[in-house]
């Protein structure tokens, strides 16, 4: 068993103005997912990107808007977000605050 504060974990930051904590990884002995904890700066976003996964999210705070394919839909607190297998999407903050959203993925990507 694991409990930890996200904060404490080392965050990763692949792109200015995001940072990404692997909070439940393949090292924590977790056989199927992998969660992590995106937090995205006021006018940042996540990169435009498609992957062959799902991915299930759960914003905790902050509001913005899910750009996908069909256009962009607000999120904030509390929206839960499912993206289907190979559709292109980013996550753009558009408030004053972080955007702060966790997210799940295969564990078989992680590696």
């Amino acid at each position: 068993m694991k409990v930890c504060k996200y904060i404490d974990v080392e965050p990763v930051k692949e792109t200015p103005g995001v940072a990404r904590y692997d909070v439940i990884t393949a090292e924590d002995g977790a056989p199927n997912f992998c969660m992590r904890v995106f937090e995205v700066q006021p006018g940042s976003s996540t990169p435009s990107h498609a992957h062959p996964w799902e991915h299930e999210v759960f914003v905790v705070s902050g509001r913005g808007v899910l750009v996908g394919e069909a256009g962009g839909t607000e999120i904030d607190k509390g929206s839960v977000i499912f993206i289907e297998p190979n559709e292109n999407h980013c996550l753009v903050n558009k408030g004053n605050d972080p955007l702060r959203f966790v997210c799940l993925i295969p564990m078989i990507m992680e590696q």
